[in-house]
């Protein structure tokens, strides 16, 4: 009887160590945040990753993006993924996000050619996830 308590209570400390150390990852688990900043007029761009908050990545892409233009604004922010932003040939462009790169520059070549054509992407960033 002794053996089988304490067996059981090695069980059970196990098993609350265990569930301790999944809710654990699951909660440090976070959110990356990304943005693409893109100057129409002179096709500049800054671009962020890895950032805590939507608004910190927007922000810093925004700050790289107006070293060298005056009317940057974000072209795309995404979540965990990747975002992507493609230029057709007279200066229209399009910009999205995905959840991998070559789901993002497909989107971004696509919203490209709805005011373009001959749409390349000329930038992708993705967050670590």
């Amino acid at each position: 009887m002794y053996k089988f308590k304490t067996i059981k209570l090695i069980i059970m400390a196990l098993t609350t160590s265990f569930l301790i150390a999944v809710s654990s990852n699951h909660a440090s688990a976070r959110n990356y945040y990304g943005a693409i900043a893109y100057s129409p007029s002179t096709q500049a761009m800054g671009w962020a990753y890895d950032y805590n908050t939507k608004w910190a990545a927007n922000n810093a892409a925004l700050k790289k993006c107006r070293k060298y233009a005056s009317d940057c604004r974000i072209a795309t922010w995404f979540k965990n993924a990747c975002g992507a932003i493609a230029v057709g040939a007279n200066g229209g462009w399009g910009a999205h996000w995905g959840r991998s790169v070559k789901n993002a520059k497909w989107k971004a070549r696509k919203t490209c050619k709805r005011h373009d054509r001959y749409c390349k992407v000329r930038r992708w960033v993705c967050t670590t996830r």
